[in-house]
């Protein structure tokens, strides 16, 4: 399987071992920050998103000179499906650390305990409605203003892209958008 090289080299330190999130975190500021273009280009793509995994791609909003900010490079769980493009959980609209208390809850619903290739997140908008969490994430995507590939995360790699800081907000600081998330939660 074709994986960000970025994202193998932190797995290969880990060298299959349980790793804490601070575990993780530190890797990934040694390694440095990797390129937005590089992590779509190393993985498993395609032109439709992958349900039941994260997906990474280049996004711009048809609406965006009316939203008060959004993500170009958004990290994405897919829900549901529409004519028009899908519904979706961007995990970039939290901060870190409820990024990965948000990510906690959505691998319990995994169908396997493998978390590798096979594994996927049997999930869709009715089941996470009570999450508070997925309130300020919840965004539609339209199929017309995607701008690259879907990239594939499978779930080995969930940790570490879901710690990966390659949000890319306009109009607003991550921390503006942050701060205005924990507000809806």
């Amino acid at each position: 399987m074709a994986v960000s090289k970025f994202i193998q080299a932190v797995k290969d330190e880990a060298r299959g071992r349980p790793r804490s999130t601070a575990w993780y975190k530190e890797k990934i500021k040694e390694f440095g920050k990797p390129s937005d273009q590089k992590l779509i280009r190393d993985g498993k793509r395609n032109n439709k998103p992958f349900y039941g995994r994260l997906n990474m791609f280049f996004y711009d909003p048809k609406f965006k000179k009316t939203l008060p900010y959004y993500d170009v490079f958004p990290l994405v769980l897919p829900l549901e499906t529409y004519d028009d493009g899908f519904l979706g959980i961007n995990l970039h609209y939290l901060p870190i650390p409820l990024r990965i208390k948000l990510l906690d809850k959505l691998v319990d619903y995994s169908n396997n305990t493998e978390f590798d290739e096979s594994t996927k997140l049997m999930v869709d908008y009715k089941k996470l409605k009570r999450i508070n969490l997925i309130k300020p994430t919840i965004h539609k995507y339209l199929a017309g203003q995607t701008k690259s590939q879907f990239r594939r995360i499978d779930a080995d790699e969930f940790t570490i892209a879901t710690l990966l800081p390659v949000q890319r907000f306009k109009k607003a600081s991550d921390s503006e958008v942050w701060k205005e998330s924990r507000s809806m939660i």
